[in-house]
């Protein structure tokens, strides 16, 4: 890690050597075929600079198929040690928490952590300074140049019209507008565009000085390439929403695993934590796609009326 990046207190997960625990642990996975981890780190606010960028890694849709399996990963087992991003057994401090009553009937605890926010669960990693919006109204535009050919321009579009949409309760106006090609954004836009230079080559990189959200094609590639029966789309839509968060003023990163704008573990064997640890490993990805009640009432506390 370099001098700047220990200043700023970056877990840069990204390709760069040396950067940091975690991302060597992500390269050596990434050298064998196995990373299927989903990370998001970001700058730190120190000295009084706010944070800036946030880097979004693979998730467990990545997880490598079995040798001649030729459908989806299977998830890696909520107890396996080689699953870094598994929260620790009920025992581990980070997840000592009271069991909550069952859910009723089609709802999971899951939908239940996503749809409301108890006292004390919106918690954060420390990450980073929150702040209020960038700007208002946000207003978003997309470039679809360069983007994987298997998600056409109004898809992308829808995507990123219902992240925003999904952050309006928070009280910030937003928009989202195609950007013709050739066509020069105007002062104050925020572009989301595909690149995996801006994105260091991962699923998504907010640079919020820049207004630039970059997604990254080559992430969303290997995914197709390993999982092709994924529904990738999903993928997108976490990253939009988590990375649009970080314009919103959200600049640190949420504890709680269900959170859009979490991450679940700081490489340092703290985990993200959960209403009941038996609820992990439920599903594939357990991270909303949109915010949650705690996200936005992070967003809302920020921003005010």
């Amino acid at each position: 890690m370099s001098g700047a990046d220990r200043q700023g207190g970056e877990r840069n997960s990204g390709q760069q050597s040396g950067t940091s625990e975690l991302s060597g642990h992500d390269a050596q996975r990434r050298r064998r075929g196995q990373k299927w981890r989903r990370v998001c780190a970001g700058f730190s606010a120190t000295a009084g600079a706010l944070a800036s960028l946030c880097v979004c890694l693979s998730g467990p849709a990545l997880a490598q198929r079995e040798p001649g399996h030729s459908g989806p990963a299977k998830p890696a087992s909520p107890a396996s040690p080689t699953s870094p991003t598994s929260p620790t057994s009920p025992s581990s401090p980070a997840l000592r928490t009271p069991a909550p009553a069952s859910a009723p009937a089609g709802i999971t605890l899951r939908d239940q952590e996503i749809a409301s926010c108890r006292a004390g669960e919106s918690t954060t990693w420390g990450d980073g300074r929150d702040r209020s919006a960038v700007s208002r109204p946000l207003r978003f535009v997309y470039r679809h140049d360069a983007a994987p050919a298997w998600f056409d321009a109004p898809q992308v579009l829808a995507l990123a019209q219902r992240a925003v949409q999904a952050w309006s309760p928070c009280g910030v106006p937003a928009s989202v507008q195609a950007l013709p090609p050739r066509t020069s954004p105007a002062e104050g836009d925020i572009q989301i565009v595909w690149t995996d230079t801006g994105s260091r080559g991962q699923f998504g990189l907010a640079n919020v000085p820049a207004r630039t959200l970059s997604l990254g094609p080559g992430l969303f590639r290997l995914l197709r390439e390993r999982n092709p029966r994924y529904p990738a789309e999903q993928t997108l839509q976490m990253v939009l929403s988590h990375e649009m968060g970080h314009f919103y003023g959200l600049m640190a990163h949420s504890r709680r695993c269900v959170d859009v704008m979490s991450y679940y573990d700081d490489g340092k064997g703290q985990r993200c934590t959960l209403r009941d640890p038996s609820a992990w490993g439920s599903v594939v990805e357990y991270r909303s796609m949109l915010p949650t009640a705690c996200d936005l009432a992070r967003c809302r506390a920020l921003n005010g009326p």
